[in-house]
């Protein structure tokens, strides 16, 4: 019954980092066209709250929760697809945090824009353009890492 009920949360866990990434994604590159400073503001100031509440509390569980499904399911931890897929996990984490501060910023600078009626500033575009680029290898490394979970393939232990 543990084993199962880790496993649940490990799945809800994957599914609200992989949703919630792409919600974050859609919504932020919809309101970047849309152009306007007051929707960019607002779409930011939800993403960041998302990011906070969910993602960040998914970043956390995930390793706790998959590291106790893999002792529960006898495996040592050093299994080669198990060690690569916390060396992806790492890699999306560190594109992912910058991130997260890229949101801030840009979200402080459109709120900045509205307030004043001014345009977007370049600094705004090219945090924006860094945002864009840095979701691609991010969402490279969790999807993956669901691969990975699924397929379990032979890769020698790291042991």
């Amino acid at each position: 019954m543990l084993f199962f009920l880790i496993k649940y949360l490990h799945i809800i866990g994957a599914a609200v980092l992989f949703g919630t990434g792409a919600g974050i994604a859609f919504f932020m590159v919809v309101a970047h066209r849309r152009g306007d400073a007051t929707v960019i503001a607002g779409v930011a100031r939800i993403v960041v709250l998302a990011d906070f509440v969910f993602t960040a509390t998914a970043v956390v569980l995930q390793p706790v929760t998959g590291l106790l499904l893999a002792k529960l399911a006898g495996y040592t931890g050093w299994e080669g697809w198990i060690v690569l897929s916390m060396l992806l996990y790492v890699i999306a984490g560190a594109f992912w945090l910058p991130v997260v501060f890229m949101q801030m910023r840009m979200r402080d600078l459109a709120d900045a824009a509205h307030r004043t009626g001014a345009a977007l500033p370049a600094e705004y575009h090219r945090l924006f353009r860094w945002w864009f680029a840095a979701g691609f290898p991010a969402f490279g490394a969790v999807a993956a890492i669901f691969w990975l979970m699924i397929a379990k393939p032979l890769i020698p232990p790291f042991d």
